[in-house]
């Protein structure tokens, strides 16, 4: 056989192999799996389900080791503590973008935005272009994608979501729709308890109390089930430099864990972006660091 036929059948079977591989993908993709499975950064476990609560206004020492969180100190102890963890600024509203987005969005104040103002990638977004999923569940909020401003004890101050116009309002829901089967949850969700319950209006027990009644199951159900929860705040009390508590808890965390690096809110929300495999990081998130030293090997 020449030389030029040799090559002739060699680019044929490339290429037969090539479209064999690919045809693959198509089947694969249409029976409704996926071509680019989720794969977390190096160091950074990929659960399957995240759950993200945020909690008002205190400070690390307001909360870890105080006597009115026993049941947040028992996730540390069972979990992991971020002892050196900051919010961005003050007030609320914009640690919530920043958390959310990886930017403050030029939010200054809580003041009430108005709905669908950016289009600045997210969370949310990235979550669903990347075709995982995604859901806040906020306590109070009248019904499902409702934009008001506020009802009785709901705020949407601390709903950053409703900002940016590519997330689906839909994905908003009230938490009375928050599943009981845990499995059907989103790959990642937020929750926002109301302005009592988060500990704004009310008592650091009252909000404690509320997370072990609405939130312990699943905290439980995550240790057995690569799921993981993470309870954070918005910002301090405003006497601590903005240090606040942080603490992850489930199946990848090393229990009893505390790492002393300090983070921020980019910080965490670099290591969801990453613990989905999420390939985009929004805004700040891009130099952010991720959070490590706590998780299970």
């Amino acid at each position: 056989m020449s030389g030029s036929s040799l090559y002739r059948r060699s680019r044929a079977v490339v290429a037969s192999a090539l479209a064999f591989t690919a045809a693959a993908v198509g089947l694969w993709s249409g029976l409704g799996g996926s071509s680019s499975p989720a794969r977390a950064a190096a160091g950074v476990p990929t659960p399957d389900h995240v759950v993200v609560v945020v909690f008002e206004n205190h400070a690390y020492s307001q909360v870890i080791g105080a006597s009115g969180a026993p049941y947040l100190n028992s996730l540390r102890t069972g979990g992991a503590s971020l002892s050196q963890s900051y919010a961005e600024t003050h007030p609320s509203q914009p640690n919530y973008f920043a958390l959310f987005s990886g930017s403050t969005q030029g939010i200054t104040d809580d003041g009430c935005y108005t709905p669908g103002f950016s289009s600045a990638p997210n969370l949310a977004s990235e979550l669903i272009a990347a075709g995982r999923t995604w859901a806040s569940y906020n306590e109070t909020l009248p019904s499902q994608g409702s934009t008001t401003c506020s009802s009785g004890k709901y705020a949407r101050k601390h709903n950053p979501w409703f900002g940016f116009g590519n997330v689906p309002t839909s994905t908003a829901k009230t938490f009375a729709q928050f599943p009981t089967d845990y499995a059907t949850l989103p790959h990642v969700s937020f929750v926002v308890p109301n302005l009592c319950s988060d500990m704004h209006d009310c008592s650091v027990a009252t909000g404690d109390t509320w997370l072990k009644n609405n939130l312990g199951a699943y905290a439980t159900w995550a240790k057995t089930h690569n799921s993981l929860l993470v309870v954070t705040f918005d910002e301090d009390n405003r006497l601590a430099g903005n240090r606040i508590p942080t603490v992850l808890y489930g199946q990848p965390v090393t229990a009893g864990s505390t790492s002393s690096t300090t983070y921020n809110h980019y910080d965490l929300l670099r290591t969801l972006e990453d613990g989905q495999g999420l390939t985009t990081h929004a805004g700040n998130a891009a130099s952010a660091t991720d959070i490590t030293g706590i998780w299970a090997s």
